[in-house]
C-alpha cells in the first residue's frame, strides 16, 4: 500500500502546485463555511497544509466514520483507509483536478471552486463504503500554489455503491461548474453550468414551484422552464427526484 500512496503524493510533488512557503488562513467563520456544505450523510472534515502534509480543524465524527483519534490521525492515515483498489482513480482525479484548475480556469480563480469526487475506504467496522470527497482550496501561495485545503468527506453508500469515475469542478461566488468531467487528458467531455441554472437547481432541491422560483430570481416562470428543459438535457435527468440525487452526488448541492 505504501508504494500507492507515495504515488499519490507524487502527483503533488511532481504537478509542483503545492506551496513552497506556509500561508496564513484569511479570517472566516469556520463553522459558518461547514454549515454551508449540504450534508446527506455522517461526515468529517479537516484542513490538510500542503506544505508539509499537517493537519489542523479535524472533526471529532472523523473517529465515529474511521475509528481514527482527531488528536493524533495523520493525512496518511486518511490515505491508507482508501480501498487499494480505487488509489489509482484518486491519483488520477487529483492530476486531473490540478489540471483543469491551472489549464482551464487559472491559478487567479483556484480559491473561487470545489473540488468534487468519490471513492471507497475503510469505515470503523472494517468494511469499506463509498465515500464524497468535496475540496476548498482556502489559501494559496505567492505563485498561485496550494496551500490549505478545507477537505469533507461524507457517507454515500446509502445513496450508491456506484463510482461514476468522474471529478466535477463546483464554482464558488457565481463561477460556473464544471460537472463530470472524464479522467482523460484531453477533457474531451463535461458539463457547464450557469449560475442562474445553479440556483434553480438549489431552488428545485428546496421543492420551490416553477412559480416560487421565478418570484425569488426575479425572473418570469418562461425563463424558469427554459433554465429546467437546459438543465434536463445537460444534466441527463427525467425528473426532479434523479436530478436532485445527481446533484447532491456531484457535490452541487
Amino acid at each position: 500500500m505504501s508504494n500507492e500512496i507515495n504515488k499519490l503524493k507524487n502527483v503533488w510533488d511532481e504537478g509542483k502546485k503545492t506551496a513552497i512557503q506556509n500561508t496564513t488562513l484569511p479570517k472566516l467563520d469556520f463553522e459558518e463555511l461547514i454549515s454551508s456544505i449540504i450534508s446527506v450523510g455522517p461526515f468529517y472534515y479537516y484542513i490538510i497544509d500542503f506544505f508539509d502534509m499537517s493537519l489542523s480543524n479535524v472533526s471529532p465524527s472523523i473517529y465515529d466514520i474511521h475509528g481514527f483519534d482527531p488528536d493524533t490521525v495523520t493525512f496518511d492515515d486518511i490515505l491508507r483507509s482508501i480501498h487499494p483498489d480505487d488509489i489509482e482513480f484518486v491519483s488520477q482525479a487529483e492530476a486531473a483536478n490540478i489540471d483543469f484548475l491551472y489549464k482551464n480556469i487559472g491559478k487567479e480563480n483556484i480559491l473561487n471552486y470545489k473540488t468534487n469526487f468519490s471513492f471507497r475506504s475503510r469505515m470503523k467496522n472494517g468494511n469499506f463504503e463509498l465515500l464524497n470527497h468535496q475540496a476548498i482550496i482556502l489559501t494559496v501561495d505567492e505563485s498561485g500554489r496550494f496551500g490549505k485545503s478545507l477537505n469533507i468527506h461524507t457517507c454515500i453508500d446509502h445513496l450508491t455503491k456506484i463510482n461514476t469515475n468522474q471529478i466535477s469542478l463546483i464554482g464558488l461566488n457565481g463561477f460556473p461548474s464544471y460537472m463530470n468531467i472524464d479522467i482523460a487528458p484531453n477533457f474531451g467531455h463535461y458539463i457547464t453550468y450557469t449560475k442562474r441554472e445553479i440556483e434553480i437547481i438549489k431552488c428545485i432541491s428546496e421543492g420551490y414551484s416553477n412559480k416560487k422560483i421565478a418570484e425569488k430570481l426575479h425572473i418570469s416562470e418562461g425563463t424558469v422552464k427554459k433554465h429546467r428543459n437546459n438543465i434536463g438535457k445537460k444534466s441527463g435527468c427525467k425528473n426532479s427526484v434523479e436530478l436532485i440525487k445527481k446533484s447532491i452526488l456531484q457535490g452541487l448541492i
